[in-house]
């Protein structure tokens, strides 16, 4: 998979690229991440990239003209563009697991007052990840990158992937390691007990029903 990610901050993406699974999956070859600076392509000898809103209001818009340069650059027949906005649908385990199939995602951070809305013309998805506002959509973007990547084969194992939470509209079950007492607080005595079967009876009798 590639993914690139649109942004006016590319050093906000330093450690989260080069570290963890992400860093190790980009090492392996499980997918190719570009940090893509905007202003690279603004048509502008300032690198402007964002103007006052027509009509009036507060804040600052992304103009149409670089990232329309820029997608124009960046995008395949295969790509996928992604806006990061407040109004986009929610993100959600499932959304990740329909992004894994694609192989080529280009990503738009949003910033200041959002995008120009002609910009929506060259978009496939618009996704929010929550229903709060952030300064920009640098860690939307992060989050989605992470949540996607951790899906591709090889990243991670398939057994963690089974087992994990909202799989099934259920929580992951609780897990324990050494000591088998702490501080009065014991482990389970089912989860020592060398029962396989019994274990996993347990730990499906743990798992709780998520309200979405």
């Amino acid at each position: 998979m590639k993914i690139d990610i649109v942004t006016l901050f590319p050093t906000m993406f330093d450690g989260f690229i080069n570290n963890s699974i992400i860093k190790r999956a980009i090492s392996k070859g499980n997918v190719n991440i570009n940090i893509i600076n905007l202003r690279d392509y603004s048509p502008y000898p300032n690198k402007q990239v964002d103007d006052y809103s027509y009509g009036g209001g507060g804040g600052m818009v992304l103009m149409c003209e670089p990232i329309f340069n820029c997608i124009e650059d960046l995008k395949g027949k295969d790509s996928l563009v992604i806006m990061t906005t407040p109004m986009g649908c929610q993100y959600t385990q499932e959304v990740a697991r329909n992004l894994k199939e694609h192989s080529h995602l280009i990503i738009l951070c949003g910033h200041y007052e959002g995008f120009d809305e002609r910009i929506k013309t060259i978009v496939d998805k618009e996704i929010s990840v929550g229903p709060y506002i952030l300064t920009g959509g640098e860690i939307p973007s992060m989050i989605i990158t992470d949540s996607v990547v951790r899906l591709l084969d090889g990243v991670i194992s398939s057994s963690s992937l089974v087992s994990e939470t909202f799989n099934d509209n259920l929580s992951d079950y609780p897990v324990y390691t050494k000591p088998a007492i702490f501080r009065g607080l014991k482990v389970p005595d089912v989860l020592i007990s060398g029962n396989h079967k019994k274990i996993a009876e347990y730990r499906n009798s743990q798992k709780k029903v998520i309200d979405k």
